[in-house]
């Protein structure tokens, strides 16, 4: 039966994981909040843990239970965990302050392992990499043939959700560092090009989703429907989400680096005229 009450914010399959990993991230940024030499701002921290709250939310509570049983539902949550959730995380810019919240010992080991993994960031950090992943995380697993398996695994549908996360990290942290460039891996037009070109796919299967006239999810009807849409009108609403709130959350981004770049590239300019 589907769930009500109490339960729709109760998680619908636990997962310890998914626990672990969101508190001890809130647990080192409130560490690090306390350690850190200037205060972070009142938006910075809420916009940390309003992403984390939606990825949470998207992944155990009974918003997991409808994702599995309506395909639009599943692109309301992988909206959520592709573009919002990590946008907001990235966009509070934590990285400073979770590094600050680690403890004295692991702060050192942390050290050590990124000298040794500096190479593997690089690629990861690369601003092509970090696109490529963003692109792949969306086309391969709305991928008809590819959805219908992942649907009806559960090791598979994990790896989705999990993968979408922590795939997209990097784009978001890269459109949205706050630095100006050097100290920024990425200059401020070239992460507009970025978000074009992601824009791209997303606008082209989200049409392709919300205008065909053939139904390509039957998976749908073997994991049973909550509501009484047809297969057609919830692949055509899937779709919509994928092209409207996806592409228009892109071009809010894309207004937010293009203000921050001109605000960066003028205070550059102030000091040397004068």
């Amino acid at each position: 039966m589907p769930p009500s009450g109490l339960s729709l914010i109760l998680p619908w399959e636990f997962s310890p994981t998914t626990l672990v990993v969101i508190a001890l991230a809130v647990i080192l940024y409130g560490r690090g909040r306390v350690r850190m030499a200037s205060p972070v701002s009142r938006v910075r921290v809420i916009s940390f843990h309003l992403g984390l709250l939606l990825i949470y939310g998207a992944l155990q509570t009974s918003w997991d239970y409808y994702a599995s049983h309506m395909f639009f539902v599943h692109r309301l949550q992988h909206f959520v965990l592709h573009d919002v959730g990590p946008a907001l995380i990235a966009g509070s810019a934590p990285g400073a302050v979770l590094a600050q919240g680690l403890p004295a010992f692991l702060g050192k080991g942390a050290a050590r392992a990124r000298a040794r993994l500096r190479a593997v960031g690089r690629m990861i950090f690369d601003p092509w990499t970090a696109t490529a992943l963003y692109i792949a995380s969306l086309i391969v697993w709305i991928w008809p043939s590819v959805h219908f398996y992942v649907m009806l695994s559960n090791w598979l549908y994990r790896l989705m959700n999990w993968s979408v996360v922590l795939g997209d990290l990097p784009f978001w942290w890269l459109i949205l560092d706050p630095r100006p460039y050097p100290l920024a891996r990425v200059r401020g037009g070239y992460r507009l090009l970025m978000l074009f070109v992601v824009m791209l796919p997303m606008m082209l299967s989200g049409a392709i989703l919300s205008l065909s006239r053939h139904y390509w999810y039957p998976v749908y009807g073997i994991c049973g429907r909550f509501a009484p849409i047809a297969p057609l009108t919830d692949q055509h609403l899937g779709g919509l989400i994928i092209w409207i709130p996806g592409n228009v959350l892109l071009l809010i981004v894309a207004l937010i680096v293009l203000r921050r770049t001109l605000h960066q590239e003028h205070a550059l300019r102030v000091p040397a005229a004068t």
